[in-house]
């Protein structure tokens, strides 16, 4: 070898290895684009459950633009839409993830969820179904909004069986008719409710509730004298029942019927001296007595075991009111206001 030449070394394999990566690059491109696409969606999911949604869709969305019709995008997509509870939008992109994977039950629930979320009971049901039949076991509260899909749809037989299923009630029997109809009632289907009722009472006469159940009814039709009659009943069959004492008391109030009203009131606080509503229907009672001041501290008892309570803020303005305090009255009718407004905006929210 010459003086002043260098040998030049070189790692053995060096260049077997680079053009195997070349090759790969030109005869395999759908594998490295496979594994790109694998190692994004997994950065999604990371970020999803990180709660970082939107940075999740960003980059899945770009994905999706790279890679049009990959599977698993639009599952992702799904889910941080749901997170982010742009219901409409994620209902979308689950749609298309629960046709990919007819299997997919987690994708299947959340489509459930999202349509019911948006008014769409109908289009909830077979995928809640799905995850249903899927799974017997599955998450409580798919199944409940289930059962209320199916009464929101009037399909009545299906609610019944999807309830009883979920209390572990025959659905045949007098507490499956009474938890249905309890269910009807504070969905609005009041007539409905009464024939559950009906049927419950038909099939056990002294079922708890049932009595108190179709009092409620019948207050919602201002049909007071009605009303009484069932809370009474409910009373003679359930007498530690502090809460149908506490309905009669309101009942009694609103037939003027107040020293019958202060009676099973006073009772009511006896069997419960926690509940909030009994001292604010003993308040309306003693205010139409003319007894103000111990209406006062009946009412300011209310406040202080429930203090968003609006009906008692209410009626003690209308109690400072007549007792000419002018600053406490528009100082009650204020906090009332404002737990209206609360309310009102704690309602809109509810989907």
């Amino acid at each position: 070898m010459a003086m002043g030449s260098r040998q030049i070394r070189t790692r053995p394999g060096l260049p077997v290895l680079i053009l195997g990566i070349l090759a790969a690059a030109f005869l395999y491109p759908d594998l490295l684009a496979a594994q790109e696409a694998d190692e994004a969606l997994a950065t999604a999911r990371a970020l999803i459950q990180k709660g970082k949604n939107r940075e999740a869709i960003a980059q899945l969305n770009a994905l999706a633009e790279r890679h049009p019709g990959l599977q698993g995008i639009a599952r992702e997509q799904g889910f941080a839409y749901y997170n982010e509870e742009d219901y409409l939008e994620a209902a979308k992109y689950l749609e298309e993830a629960w046709r990919e994977n007819p299997e997919d039950t987690d994708a299947a629930q959340l489509l459930g969820l999202c349509y019911y979320s948006v008014g769409k009971p109908e289009r909830a049901i077979p995928a809640l179904e799905k995850l249903l039949s899927a799974n017997p076991n599955a998450n409580i509260d798919a199944i409940y909004v289930l059962g209320l899909c199916y009464v929101l749809t009037k399909k009545y037989s299906q609610a019944l069986e999807t309830f009883a299923r979920l209390y572990h009630l025959n659905r045949n029997s007098a507490a499956a008719h009474l938890l249905l109809a309890r269910i009807l009632l504070r969905q609005g289907f009041d007539p409905v409710a009464e024939q559950e009722v009906s049927k419950a009472l038909s099939l056990s006469p002294n079922l708890p509730l049932a009595h108190s159940t179709l009092g409620e009814f019948y207050v919602y039709k201002a049909d007071y004298a009605k009303a009484a009659r069932e809370f009474e009943q409910e009373m003679e069959i359930n007498p530690g029942y502090a809460s149908a004492a506490t309905d009669l008391g309101d009942v009694y109030w609103r037939l003027k019927r107040y020293d019958d009203a202060q009676r099973v009131l006073q009772g009511s606080i006896w069997l419960d001296s926690t509940s909030a509503k009994s001292y604010v229907v003993l308040g309306k009672v003693l205010i139409a007595k003319g007894q103000l001041r111990t209406a006062e501290r009946t009412l300011r008892r209310a406040v202080s075991l429930e203090p968003g309570n609006y009906t008692a803020h209410y009626f003690l303005g209308q109690l400072y009111r007549q007792l000419g305090n002018a600053d406490a009255a528009a100082r009650e009718f204020k906090t009332a206001a404002q737990i209206q407004q609360l309310q009102t905006q704690d309602a809109s929210r509810i989907r």
